[in-house]
Protein backbone atom coordinates (compact mmCIF):
# COMPACT_ATOMS: atom_id res chain seq x y z
CA UNK A 1 0.00 0.00 0.00
CA UNK A 2 1.71 3.64 -1.09
CA UNK A 3 2.80 5.44 1.57
CA UNK A 4 -0.10 8.23 1.71
CA UNK A 5 0.73 11.38 3.49
CA UNK A 6 -1.90 12.26 5.83
CA UNK A 7 -3.04 15.99 5.70
CA UNK A 8 -4.17 18.19 8.24
CA UNK A 9 -6.72 21.24 6.20
CA UNK A 10 -6.24 23.29 9.52
CA UNK A 11 -2.86 24.01 9.65
CA UNK A 12 -2.86 27.16 6.83
CA UNK A 13 -5.17 28.04 3.97
CA UNK A 14 -3.04 26.43 1.40
CA UNK A 15 -2.98 22.83 3.20
CA UNK A 16 -7.11 23.35 3.28
CA UNK A 17 -6.91 23.90 -0.63
CA UNK A 18 -4.94 20.61 -0.56
CA UNK A 19 -7.08 18.84 1.72
CA UNK A 20 -10.20 19.98 -0.56
CA UNK A 21 -8.13 18.97 -3.72
CA UNK A 22 -7.30 15.85 -2.80
CA UNK A 23 -11.05 14.89 -1.32
CA UNK A 24 -12.74 16.37 -4.30
CA UNK A 25 -10.26 13.70 -6.44
CA UNK A 26 -10.75 10.37 -4.35
CA UNK A 27 -14.21 10.81 -4.44
CA UNK A 28 -13.79 10.96 -8.45
CA UNK A 29 -11.65 8.01 -8.36
CA UNK A 30 -8.97 8.87 -10.03
CA UNK A 31 -5.46 8.96 -9.28
CA UNK A 32 -3.04 11.15 -9.52
CA UNK A 33 -1.76 10.37 -12.48
CA UNK A 34 -4.72 9.83 -13.98
CA UNK A 35 -5.78 13.32 -12.95
CA UNK A 36 -2.50 14.73 -14.20
CA UNK A 37 -3.40 13.41 -17.51
CA UNK A 38 -6.10 15.22 -17.65
CA UNK A 39 -5.71 18.80 -16.79
CA UNK A 40 -1.61 18.34 -18.12
CA UNK A 41 0.54 18.19 -14.77
CA UNK A 42 2.76 15.56 -13.29
CA UNK A 43 0.79 13.41 -10.59
CA UNK A 44 3.95 14.45 -8.53
CA UNK A 45 3.01 18.27 -9.02
CA UNK A 46 -0.88 17.30 -8.41
CA UNK A 47 0.56 15.46 -4.99
CA UNK A 48 2.81 18.16 -4.21
CA UNK A 49 0.07 20.75 -4.13
CA UNK A 50 -2.37 18.51 -2.20
CA UNK A 51 -0.15 18.24 0.63
CA UNK A 52 0.95 22.45 0.42
CA UNK A 53 4.39 21.43 -0.55
CA UNK A 54 4.11 23.72 -3.68
CA UNK A 55 1.59 25.95 -4.75
CA UNK A 56 -0.43 25.93 -8.12
CA UNK A 57 -0.27 28.65 -10.81
CA UNK A 58 -3.77 30.02 -11.04
CA UNK A 59 -4.23 28.99 -14.77
CA UNK A 60 -3.88 25.54 -13.29
CA UNK A 61 -6.95 25.70 -11.29
CA UNK A 62 -10.06 26.10 -13.69
CA UNK A 63 -8.49 23.17 -14.71
CA UNK A 64 -8.57 21.02 -11.53
CA UNK A 65 -11.85 22.61 -10.74
CA UNK A 66 -13.52 21.42 -13.94
CA UNK A 67 -11.82 17.79 -14.07
CA UNK A 68 -13.18 17.16 -10.59
CA UNK A 69 -16.74 18.54 -11.00
CA UNK A 70 -15.90 21.28 -8.39
CA UNK A 71 -18.50 24.00 -9.90
CA UNK A 72 -16.11 26.89 -9.60
CA UNK A 73 -15.60 25.98 -5.92
CA UNK A 74 -11.65 25.31 -6.01
CA UNK A 75 -11.42 28.26 -7.93
CA UNK A 76 -13.31 30.31 -5.03
CA UNK A 77 -11.04 29.02 -2.71
CA UNK A 78 -8.27 29.59 -4.08
CA UNK A 79 -9.06 33.35 -4.28
CA UNK A 80 -8.90 32.88 -0.44
CA UNK A 81 -6.06 30.87 0.00
CA UNK A 82 -3.51 32.92 -1.89
CA UNK A 83 -4.40 35.63 -0.02
CA UNK A 84 -3.15 34.33 3.28
CA UNK A 85 0.38 34.67 4.24
CA UNK A 86 1.94 31.22 3.62
CA UNK A 87 3.27 28.64 6.43
CA UNK A 88 5.90 29.08 7.74
CA UNK A 89 7.88 26.15 6.42
CA UNK A 90 7.35 27.54 2.62
CA UNK A 91 8.95 31.01 4.02
CA UNK A 92 12.05 29.17 4.26
CA UNK A 93 14.10 31.28 1.78
CA UNK A 94 16.96 28.89 1.40
CA UNK A 95 13.91 26.42 -0.29
CA UNK A 96 12.46 29.44 -2.14
CA UNK A 97 16.02 30.30 -4.14
CA UNK A 98 16.84 26.66 -4.40
CA UNK A 99 13.72 25.98 -6.68
CA UNK A 100 13.27 29.58 -8.21
CA UNK A 101 14.16 29.77 -11.87
CA UNK A 102 14.72 33.45 -11.61
CA UNK A 103 14.99 36.07 -8.32
CA UNK A 104 14.92 39.58 -8.71
CA UNK A 105 15.68 41.67 -5.53
CA UNK A 106 16.15 45.25 -4.00
CA UNK A 107 18.02 45.44 -1.17
CA UNK A 108 18.21 48.94 0.84
CA UNK A 109 20.10 47.86 3.58
CA UNK A 110 22.86 44.81 2.34
CA UNK A 111 24.27 42.97 0.20
CA UNK A 112 21.95 40.20 -0.74
CA UNK A 113 22.69 37.24 0.84
CA UNK A 114 23.49 35.31 -2.35
CA UNK A 115 26.09 37.38 -2.65
CA UNK A 116 28.01 37.65 0.24
CA UNK A 117 31.15 37.01 1.21
CA UNK A 118 31.77 34.16 4.20
CA UNK A 119 33.69 37.86 6.39
CA UNK A 120 30.26 40.41 5.70
CA UNK A 121 27.85 37.38 6.80
CA UNK A 122 29.89 36.81 9.82
CA UNK A 123 29.27 40.79 10.77
CA UNK A 124 25.78 41.17 9.41
CA UNK A 125 24.58 37.19 10.81
CA UNK A 126 26.43 37.91 14.73
CA UNK A 127 24.87 41.24 15.41
CA UNK A 128 22.89 40.06 18.09
CA UNK A 129 24.28 36.99 18.71
CA UNK A 130 26.94 34.66 18.25
CA UNK A 131 26.09 31.33 19.07
CA UNK A 132 26.30 28.74 16.18
CA UNK A 133 27.83 31.99 14.14
CA UNK A 134 29.80 29.66 12.31
CA UNK A 135 26.91 27.05 11.30
CA UNK A 136 25.07 30.14 10.59
CA UNK A 137 27.62 31.30 8.09
CA UNK A 138 28.21 28.29 6.39
CA UNK A 139 24.64 27.89 5.85
CA UNK A 140 24.38 31.37 3.98
CA UNK A 141 27.31 30.75 2.12
CA UNK A 142 26.53 27.01 1.12
CA UNK A 143 22.79 28.92 -0.53
CA UNK A 144 25.11 30.31 -3.29
CA UNK A 145 25.40 26.71 -4.74
CA UNK A 146 22.25 27.61 -6.82
CA UNK A 147 24.35 30.22 -8.47
CA UNK A 148 27.22 27.66 -9.76
CA UNK A 149 24.71 24.71 -10.54
CA UNK A 150 24.39 23.34 -13.87
CA UNK A 151 20.95 25.52 -14.70
CA UNK A 152 21.58 28.79 -12.41
CA UNK A 153 18.57 31.22 -11.70
CA UNK A 154 19.06 33.84 -13.16
CA UNK A 155 19.96 36.68 -10.09
CA UNK A 156 18.79 40.25 -10.48
CA UNK A 157 19.89 42.44 -7.92
CA UNK A 158 19.18 45.71 -7.39
CA UNK A 159 21.26 47.49 -4.34
CA UNK A 160 20.53 51.29 -2.88
CA UNK A 161 23.83 53.41 -3.31
CA UNK A 162 23.78 53.08 0.70
CA UNK A 163 24.70 49.40 0.62
CA UNK A 164 28.03 49.85 -0.80
CA UNK A 165 29.05 52.59 1.80
CA UNK A 166 27.04 50.76 4.77
CA UNK A 167 30.49 50.00 6.18
CA UNK A 168 29.82 46.85 7.33
CA UNK A 169 33.21 44.56 9.37
CA UNK A 170 35.06 47.61 8.94
CA UNK A 171 37.24 48.57 5.24
CA UNK A 172 38.70 45.48 4.64
CA UNK A 173 35.76 43.08 4.64
CA UNK A 174 33.75 45.78 2.62
CA UNK A 175 36.57 46.29 0.11
CA UNK A 176 36.32 41.82 -0.30
CA UNK A 177 32.81 42.08 -0.47
CA UNK A 178 32.35 45.22 -3.15
CA UNK A 179 35.62 43.42 -4.70
CA UNK A 180 33.29 39.72 -4.74
CA UNK A 181 30.47 41.76 -6.67
CA UNK A 182 32.76 42.67 -9.41
CA UNK A 183 33.66 39.23 -9.57
CA UNK A 184 29.89 38.42 -11.71
CA UNK A 185 30.50 41.35 -13.69
CA UNK A 186 30.84 38.84 -16.44
CA UNK A 187 28.07 36.56 -15.44
CA UNK A 188 25.21 36.64 -17.41
CA UNK A 189 22.92 34.80 -15.11
CA UNK A 190 23.84 37.18 -12.16
CA UNK A 191 22.83 41.19 -13.12
CA UNK A 192 23.58 43.39 -10.48
CA UNK A 193 22.59 47.21 -10.67
CA UNK A 194 23.26 50.09 -8.33
CA UNK A 195 20.41 52.38 -7.27
CA UNK A 196 22.09 55.95 -7.15
CA UNK A 197 21.98 58.50 -4.72
CA UNK A 198 21.04 60.84 -7.22
CA UNK A 199 18.14 58.67 -8.17
CA UNK A 200 15.87 60.97 -5.21
CA UNK A 201 12.75 59.34 -4.04
CA UNK A 202 11.78 56.35 -5.41
CA UNK A 203 9.77 53.17 -5.65
CA UNK A 204 11.92 51.27 -2.99
CA UNK A 205 11.60 53.72 -0.01
CA UNK A 206 9.37 51.03 1.90
CA UNK A 207 12.29 48.64 2.30
CA UNK A 208 13.73 45.41 0.81
CA UNK A 209 11.82 42.97 -1.42
CA UNK A 210 12.63 39.72 -3.55
CA UNK A 211 10.12 38.30 -6.03
CA UNK A 212 10.62 34.60 -7.13
CA UNK A 213 9.66 33.34 -10.37
CA UNK A 214 9.35 29.41 -10.78
CA UNK A 215 8.61 26.96 -13.92
CA UNK A 216 5.91 25.00 -12.61
CA UNK A 217 4.64 26.90 -9.51
CA UNK A 218 3.16 29.81 -8.48
CA UNK A 219 5.16 33.18 -8.15
CA UNK A 220 6.42 34.40 -4.74
CA UNK A 221 6.57 37.66 -3.57
CA UNK A 222 8.98 37.92 -0.03
CA UNK A 223 10.36 40.07 2.49
CA UNK A 224 12.83 39.28 5.50
CA UNK A 225 11.73 40.62 9.17
CA UNK A 226 12.68 40.58 12.35
CA UNK A 227 11.51 37.16 13.63
CA UNK A 228 10.52 35.61 10.54
CA UNK A 229 10.28 36.10 6.87
CA UNK A 230 6.85 37.41 5.07
CA UNK A 231 5.50 35.58 1.95
CA UNK A 232 2.43 35.62 -0.46
CA UNK A 233 1.38 33.93 -3.63
CA UNK A 234 -1.01 36.66 -4.11
CA UNK A 235 -1.56 38.00 -7.76
CA UNK A 236 -2.28 41.33 -6.96
CA UNK A 237 0.05 41.91 -4.47
CA UNK A 238 3.07 40.20 -6.80
CA UNK A 239 2.15 42.18 -9.55
CA UNK A 240 2.17 45.49 -7.61
CA UNK A 241 5.09 44.44 -6.19
CA UNK A 242 6.49 43.40 -9.96
CA UNK A 243 5.41 47.06 -10.96
CA UNK A 244 7.90 48.78 -8.04
CA UNK A 245 10.47 46.26 -8.89
CA UNK A 246 10.28 47.28 -12.88
CA UNK A 247 10.54 51.15 -11.54
CA UNK A 248 13.85 50.51 -9.63
CA UNK A 249 15.72 48.79 -12.38
CA UNK A 250 14.66 51.56 -14.86
CA UNK A 251 15.60 54.05 -12.10
CA UNK A 252 19.08 52.38 -11.63
CA UNK A 253 22.58 52.70 -13.13
CA UNK A 254 22.79 49.94 -15.76
CA UNK A 255 24.90 46.64 -15.01
CA UNK A 256 28.09 48.30 -16.43
CA UNK A 257 27.85 51.92 -14.96
CA UNK A 258 27.10 49.81 -11.41
CA UNK A 259 30.33 47.90 -11.59
CA UNK A 260 31.90 51.20 -12.61
CA UNK A 261 30.97 52.76 -9.49
CA UNK A 262 31.17 49.76 -7.00
CA UNK A 263 34.77 49.82 -8.16
CA UNK A 264 35.35 53.64 -7.42
CA UNK A 265 33.36 52.82 -3.92
CA UNK A 266 35.77 50.34 -3.49
CA UNK A 267 39.12 52.08 -4.22
CA UNK A 268 38.06 55.39 -2.68
CA UNK A 269 36.40 54.32 0.58
CA UNK A 270 37.85 51.64 1.36
CA UNK A 271 41.25 51.84 -0.37
CA UNK A 272 40.82 48.32 -2.36
CA UNK A 273 41.88 48.23 -5.87
CA UNK A 274 39.54 46.01 -7.94
CA UNK A 275 41.76 43.40 -9.79
CA UNK A 276 40.74 43.89 -13.85
CA UNK A 277 42.33 40.88 -13.94
CA UNK A 278 40.27 38.48 -12.37
CA UNK A 279 37.84 36.09 -13.97
CA UNK A 280 34.09 35.57 -13.61
CA UNK A 281 33.47 33.59 -10.45
CA UNK A 282 32.80 29.98 -11.22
Amino acid sequence: MPNVKCLDPGASPLHFFGAEVRRLREEAGLTLAQLGGIVYLTGSMLGQIETATKTPKDEHIPRIDAALGADGALVRLWEMAKRQRLPSWFRRIADLEATASEIRTFQAQLVHGLLQTPGYAREVLGVMHQVDLDTQVDARVGRQSVLSRENPPLLWVVLDEAVLHREIGGREVMGRQLAHLLDYRDVDEVQIQVLPFTAGRHAGLLGSFTLFSFEDNGNVAYMEGYDEGWATVNTKEIKARSLRYDLLRASALPPVDSAELIARVMEERYEHVPDTRRGPVA
